[in-house]
C-alpha cells in the first residue's frame, strides 16, 4: 500500500540497529576487523580504519536496516517467549533446517553481489571472531544476529572490493 504522507524512518532504523546491537555487546570496530582480515590479502594497502569507514557507510543501506531490524527483533521476541509455537522452539534451538536467519543475512549480503554472498557463505561457515562468539553463546538467542553480523562484514568486503576494483 502506497501512503503518501509516510516518510521512512531512515535515521530512527539506523539508530534502532546500532543501539541494538551495542545492547548485544557487538562494538562495531571488531566487525571492521574481521573486514580486514579477510581483504588485506587482495588490498595490501586497506586498513582497519578504511573498513570501519566503509562499515560505517554500509550500516546506512536501507536493505541492510530493515533485515537487521528484523533479525534483532526476533531473536530478542524469542529470548522473551514472546514467539508462539512452533516457532519459538525452532528459533530458540537455532534448528539448522529453518534457513530463514541465513535467508535474511544473505539479503544484506547480497547489496554488493557475489562477492558479498561468497564472503556470507564463507563467514556462515567459520563464524569468525565475534560471529563466532554469538554462535556458541548458550546463555541467549542468537539465532539471527550471528548470521546478520556474518553477512554486515561481507556487505563491507563486498563494498570493499568493488571500490578497489
Amino acid at each position: 500500500m502506497l501512503t503518501k504522507d509516510f516518510k521512512y524512518p531512515d535515521t530512527k532504523a539506523h539508530e534502532f540497529v546500532i543501539t541494538r546491537l551495542k545492547e548485544r555487546g557487538v562494538d562495531l570496530h571488531q566487525l571492521a576487523k574481521i573486514a580486514f582480515d579477510l581483504q588485506q590479502q587482495f588490498i595490501p594497502e586497506l586498513t582497519e580504519d578504511d573498513c570501519y569507514e566503509e562499515l560505517l557507510n554500509v550500516m546506512h543501506k536501507r536493505e541492510l536496516l530493515n533485515n537487521a531490524m528484523v533479525a534483532l527483533e526476533l531473536d530478542r521476541l524469542a529470548e522473551e517467549n514472546q514467539i508462539k509455537e512452533p516457532l519459538l522452539s525452532i528459533i530458540r534451538k537455532d534448528a539448522g533446517v529453518f534457513g530463514v536467519d541465513e535467508a535474511l543475512a544473505l539479503q544484506i549480503s547480497d547489496i554488493y553481489g557475489t562477492i558479498g554472498a561468497t564472503n556470507f557463505g564463507y563467514l556462515d561457515r567459520v563464524k569468525y571472531g565475534i560471529i563466532k562468539s554469538f554462535d556458541t553463546d548458550e546463555n541467549h538467542i542468537n539465532t539471527f544476529i550471528d548470521d546478520l553480523l556474518g553477512a554486515i562484514v561481507a556487505a563491507v568486503c563486498g563494498k570493499i572490493a568493488h571500490k578497489y576494483a
